[in-house]
């Protein structure tokens, strides 16, 4: 039987039970955080620094192989980047009141301005930026991982902390201000966990996908509840059961599991809301 194949795979195959292993981890963050991210309605956001971070991936790896400084991976340039792209878009949001989608637009270039140059300075083929572009589950080391699991806690830990706070600035900042909570640094640390998660999810759909991957789950956990807490619960669910089967038609079909996984998505979305207009009817 296919399924029995596709398991049989992943028993004798350590890449793919890690892939795996990686693509349910990353769920926890996206369901969790693409939940705000599509009740403030911030989505363009997320955009941003999936592509602001690629400035940050450039120059890592250029330092890392001009001065062989093995520590500076790609991934920890992104998750620099991420953070910096975050904190300085809403820095300006707020204090010069500029439109988001203006910021966004300047970080995006910028950013991907300078992971071009730094690529082009970087000796040899870069095929690990290839990846975190484009995604690569299967080149998910051990390393990854652990990264991936202390984010995760990260973000669980501080939206447990913050969960009330958080709420409260999504859907009134003003009644937020007026009951003496620091709306500002709120925001900041909600961009910055939209960041984080950001970079978690470019380990398995890559900088390109990055944004149907934090929105689509949270966005089919929408289109059934209005209660937050179970829009996250249900989100996480869904991001799990998207990357299994994309990751099992991708194993099937001989696809790259990253576009695998988001297209998935985005037709369960699809259908998601066909079904939601229909029962209206």
């Amino acid at each position: 039987m296919v399924e029995t194949t596709f398991f049989q795979a992943i028993t004798k195959n350590p890449f793919l039970l890690l892939a795996l292993f990686a693509g349910l981890a990353a769920s926890f963050a996206s369901g969790i955080i693409g939940s705000y991210v599509v009740v403030k309605r911030i989505v363009s956001i997320s955009g941003s620094i999936a592509h602001s971070v690629l400035g940050g991936m450039g120059i890592f790896l250029w330092l890392k192989r001009t001065y062989g400084w093995e520590i500076l991976t790609p991934l920890y340039g992104a998750l620099f980047a991420g953070l910096l792209s975050a904190l300085l878009m809403g820095w300006i949001h707020l204090k010069y009141k500029e439109r988001e989608d203006t910021v966004i637009a300047a970080l995006w270039a910028t950013g991907m301005s300078v992971g071009v140059i730094f690529i082009a300075l970087t000796p040899g083929y870069n095929v690990e930026l290839l990846n975190f572009l484009f995604g690569n589950i299967l080149w998910v080391t051990h390393s990854d991982i652990r990264l991936l699991l202390v984010l995760d806690v990260l973000i669980i830990g501080l939206v447990a902390l913050f969960y009330r706070r958080f709420l409260a600035i999504c859907f009134d900042e003003d009644q937020a201000q007026l009951q003496g909570m620091s709306v500002r640094l709120l925001y900041l640390l909600l961009l910055c966990l939209v960041a984080i998660s950001v970079v978690l999810l470019i380990q398995v759909v890559g900088a390109i996908l990055v944004i149907a991957m934090l929105a689509m789950p949270a966005a089919v956990a929408g289109t059934w509840t209005q209660r937050l807490s179970v829009m996250m619960f249900l989100a996480v669910l869904l991001g799990c059961v998207f990357t299994s089967a994309g990751m099992y038609a991708a194993y099937e079909l001989n696809w790259p599991p990253g576009a695998t996984i988001s297209l998935f998505a985005a037709c369960v979305y699809s259908l998601s809301l066909l079904l939601k207009k229909r029962k209206r009817k």
